[in-house]
């Protein structure tokens, strides 16, 4: 059994791994000035960025498990660069700063780093509050942080891409790491460091069951929760959502049907990058233009 979980977990991290090759280079700032010497309001990674009064509340990306910061938003972080806001990510969860994979240790020291950098954030920007889009472990912890660590206060939306916030199966992820060819590596890095968030994050696990217990969704915090039918990596799918009021549910396939966007696309899919916009911004939203996101 413990193998076996090894085997999924390991194909997790494959899978996730994979959001650097969908890029080349990493990401740049996007935000400019709008006169001579003023503070920018718009920017990826860009410590020097001011939000604007179209979007006050700078945004926090957190990644997948296993992956980084840079590569998992080298698309939708410039996309919403671009759109007017102030973007900001992190590699969470390092086991070692040797290797840029994040998101293995146990989810309570992540979650803590994350509490950080959302301070570090509003320190920097001068706002009152963040929203927070994630992915994956990323989409959990962007609902866990506020109500387990307590600064809901801080938060005025999440937009989670694919949580497993009831817990996963894992379902298929064996076969999508082999076919990915990442198996070894992967297994390599799971022997000498674990992975500790992949027990906590199944069906049953100790931060599902502590985040469900009770209420989920916060006071004051608007939730947004995208996942999509062909997910083959946190099933059931509908695990994904959260029934309370104050959250919206979606998936993918609402919008677009032929879409066959997957768990680790959702973060290179312009469909999702537009529904993910509305989210943000659900006074001024724009057509959604179905496209065809990677179906991993």
């Amino acid at each position: 059994m413990r193998y076996r979980l090894r085997r999924t977990a390991a194909g997790l991290l494959a899978a996730v791994l994979l959001t650097g090759a969908f890029t080349s280079g990493s990401a740049t700032a996007s935000g400019t000035a709008t006169t001579a010497g003023a503070a920018v309001s718009s920017g990826f990674d860009d410590w020097t960025c001011k939000p604007s009064a179209a979007h006050p509340n700078p945004l926090v990306l957190l990644h997948g498990l296993g992956g980084n910061g840079p590569g998992n938003y080298s698309y939708l972080g410039p996309f919403l660069a671009a759109k007017g806001y102030c973007a900001f990510t992190l590699t969470y969860g390092q086991a070692t700063p040797a290797i840029p994979v994040g998101g293995t240790v146990p989810i309570a020291q992540s979650s803590a780093e994350i509490a950080a950098f959302v301070q570090r954030v509003r320190t920097a920007t001068g706002a009152a509050k963040v929203d927070i889009v994630g992915h994956s472990e990323g989409s959990f912890q962007s609902i866990y942080g506020p109500k387990v660590l307590g600064y809901a206060a801080q938060v005025g939306k999440v937009v989670a891409l694919a949580p497993p916030t009831h817990g996963t199966t894992f379902g298929g992820l064996v076969s999508v790491g082999d076919y990915l060819g990442l198996g070894p590596l992967v297994d390599q890095v799971l022997r000498q460091f674990g992975c500790p968030a992949c027990d906590e994050l199944i069906v049953g696990g100790s931060a599902v069951a502590k985040m469900t217990a009770g209420p989920i969704a916060q006071p004051g915090v608007k939730y947004t929760v995208i996942a999509s039918r062909f997910d083959a990596l946190v099933t059931p799918h509908e695990t994904s959502f959260i029934r309370e009021p104050g959250v919206t549910n979606k998936y993918v396939q609402d919008a677009c049907p032929l879409d066959p966007v997957g768990h680790v696309g959702l973060a290179f899919d312009p469909t999702v990058a537009q529904l993910v916009a509305n989210a943000l911004d659900p006074a001024h939203p724009r057509p959604v233009i179905c496209a065809f996101g990677p179906p991993l």
